[in-house]
């Protein structure tokens, strides 16, 4: 198989409804206070993952958690899933800093998240 290789899933975003609830969870959970905390965004980097904390599901209006799979070349990547069956929910798009981020479905309707960082 060609194409380009990913760097692993390295980020996982869950939906939360409350996100203070949430985060004292996660705080527990991973033995830490998050290393960014919004009113729109809680993360943490815990042994090489990121752990993101979303209320309501934020923009992309997420259901279930995401993993995000990190690839060196986002459109590259989007055009390789598509060609071999699945298809763009979420186009490739700057959410800031130069990340890049998408989300494709697979033909049973699965949410794959793809990173981009320049």
């Amino acid at each position: 198989m060609s194409g380009s290789s990913t760097q692993g899933i390295k980020t996982v975003l869950h939906p939360v409804s409350d996100l203070a609830k949430a985060k004292a969870v996660y705080a527990a959970l991973l033995g830490m206070e998050p290393q960014t905390d919004s009113p729109y965004y809680v993360g943490f980097d815990a042994e090489g993952q990121h752990i993101g904390l979303v209320p309501d599901g934020g923009p992309q209006g997420m259901t279930s958690p995401v993993a995000y799979w990190h690839v060196a070349d986002i459109e590259a990547k989007v055009a390789e899933v598509t060609a071999a069956g699945g298809t763009v929910k979420e186009a490739a798009h700057e959410v800031g800093g130069g990340r890049m981020v998408a989300t494709v479905t697979d033909p049973d309707g699965n949410v794959l998240g793809l990173i981009q960082d320049r």
